[in-house]
């Protein structure tokens, strides 16, 4: 028997036309540098609408066709955010921060038609042109910028405003078009092989959407300004811009302005109310907030993924900004929301703090399992550990054009049940609560023990005068594997490593205590902000780091 409930198709155009008319006078302000500039959600609707006519009837894009975006966060990236898959076609985020091989290579691998770049970023796409399929025909950029270095484009390049200048407000878009087909393209960051890219459906946007405006998650409402500084070409901002859209909450687009001072200046004038970044941009603006005189005071949450975030920085927060850091946990694979780490009611606030240093609860549509060594599936106890595996209506099941699409030739991302395998480490409690240890591949296995790296770097960064600290295994003769720390200090610091070393002595077992120490400028990152780890253990093998040891 079936309901008699309508079936409407979840789409990305309804989350167009519901924001740009009912929502039509929420804003999204573009921060140009020296203050905002503002648009309205109408004025956004209407300038998706001209985009759509001028990708459909100059550049000739229909059907699935590919349109990438090489954007910063700004009112332009939203539009091509709405107006692409509102049109049936699919956007493709490209990664501004990848390498040129890396970003040729997801370019290539996509065939894009069309894509859509800032001025400021053309020496950047110069660079991957001689590189690039002939699929790619158009390049469309938007501001300023020196299009000189374009000139060996044998394709055409517009001029964003010239383009949809003087075309149609308004647009057919495809609200009733098969919720499963794609809406957007993402590649992961490629740290280990070649990007892959995941391809989210129409449907999968939508009920993302749902969950980041739920009340246990960001809980978005039309009285809210959200910050995403996450990038949008990174697992579409969280699905800020998308449920932003929906719930008719403002949006603050940073655009390049991503360093502390400018993000300072940014929540002081504007008052967002909520904001999204990794950890290491949050370290930094903890420092300018420290030396300036910033109101903070309607800044009620920060949402930190990406990779943990220590303790002592959560508190810093709270404690000397009354602002509130809560955890989340995703990857590309997941849109990204999987876990959103708000503790349960009725909880004192020290009560509270074990459940907000977990990465979080699982909200009812992600389900979850712990996969042991030998493949035995770990019990949900707080206490076994085991790889994390996640299935769900927003939940990748193969990667676009890559083994996983394959029967014959199955992805060993996906267990032969259909569930993802995250790569992640760690225990969930009874009550659905995660707790990520480590990346399996960043687990220290020493002496058939496991040594937590991400335990110990928050240990470390719990030192007033440690600014970053990231440790890896490294071959050790005896044991196996040892843990190497590598330690950013603050200016002016004066701990030397002994202190270190006994400051860690108090917070971890004396047997995972690393012998192997190094003073280092500044941790290598991954392009979406993470510790690039394998290139610290290769500056260790190739003995490019300074060691000294300690208590061996």
């Amino acid at each position: 028997m079936f309901s008699t409930m309508q079936d409407v198709p979840l789409t990305v155009a309804r989350i167009l036309v519901h924001g740009s008319t009912v929502h039509g006078r929420s804003t999204v302000t573009t921060w140009d540098g020296t203050g905002p500039v503002v648009r309205t959600y109408a004025e956004v609707g209407a300038r998706a609408a001209r985009l759509a006519h001028a990708l459909r009837d100059e550049l000739g894009v229909a059907g699935d066709d590919r349109v990438a975006t090489l954007m910063w966060n700004n009112a332009e990236h939203l539009e091509a955010y709405l107006a692409v898959p509102s049109m049936g076609a699919v956007l493709h985020t490209l990664n501004l921060r990848l390498p040129a091989h890396q970003l040729s290579f997801i370019v290539n691998h996509a065939a894009d038609r069309v894509i859509v770049a800032d001025g400021s970023l053309l020496p950047l796409l110069a660079a991957v042109l001689p590189q690039l399929n002939p699929t790619l025909q158009h390049i469309v950029v938007n501001g300023e910028g020196d299009r000189s270095v374009l000139a060996g484009f044998a394709g055409t390049v517009h001029d964003y405003e010239e383009l949809i200048e003087g075309r149609p407000a308004e647009y057919p878009w495809q609200t009733d078009i098969d919720e499963r087909q794609a809406a957007a393209l993402c590649y992961t960051s490629g740290t280990t092989g070649d990007p892959k890219g995941v391809l989210y459906s129409h449907r999968s946007v939508y009920l993302h959407c749902l969950q980041v405006i739920a009340a246990d998650s960001f809980g978005l409402t039309a009285r809210d300004t959200a910050l995403p500084v996450v990038p949008m070409f990174h697992v579409n901002a969280w699905g800020i811009p998308h449920t932003a859209f929906m719930s008719g909450a403002n949006l603050l687009m940073p655009d390049r302005f991503l360093q502390p001072k400018p993000l300072a200046a940014m929540i002081d004038r504007i008052k967002p109310t909520v904001s999204a970044a990794v950890p290491t941009i949050w370290s930094g603006l903890l420092d300018e907030l420290d030396a300036g005189d910033y109101d903070t005071s309607a800044l009620r949450m920060v949402v930190i993924g990406g990779s943990a975030c220590p303790p002592a920085l959560m508190k810093a927060f709270q404690d000397r900004h009354g602002i509130s850091v809560v955890h989340a946990w995703g990857m590309t694979e997941t849109s990204p929301l999987g876990t959103f780490a708000l503790p349960p009611g009725g909880l004192t606030t020290e009560q509270e703090w074990p459940y907000r240093l977990t990465q979080g609860l699982f909200p009812a549509s992600v389900e979850a399992r712990l996969a042991g060594p030998s493949g035995e599936f770990m019990p949900h106890d707080g206490a076994a550990a085991g790889e994390l595996e996640v299935r769900g209506p927003w939940i990748a099941g193969a990667y676009y054009g890559g083994a996983g699409n394959d029967p014959e030739r199955p992805d060993d991302k996906f267990s032969e049940d259909g569930w993802l395998r995250t790569g992640d480490v760690g225990t969930i409690t009874a009550d659905g609560y995660l707790t990520l240890t480590d990346r399996a591949k960043d687990v220290i296995k020493s002496g058939g023990e496991w040594i937590s790296s991400v335990e110990l770097e928050n240990a470390l960064m719990a030192h007033p005068e440690v600014a970053e600290a990231a440790v890896v295994a490294v071959p050790d003769e005896k044991w196996g594997e040892r843990p190497l720390a590598t330690v950013v200090l603050r200016p002016g610091a004066v701990a030397g490593l002994p202190e270190l070393r006994a400051f860690l002595a108090e917070r971890v077992a004396s047997w995972q205590l690393p012998e192997r120490w190094s003073i280092v400028p500044a941790v290598p990152k991954t392009s979406v902000g993470k510790f690039d780890k394998k290139v610290i253990r290769a500056s260790y093998a190739a003995d490019e780091l300074e060691v000294t040891v300690l208590g061996k």
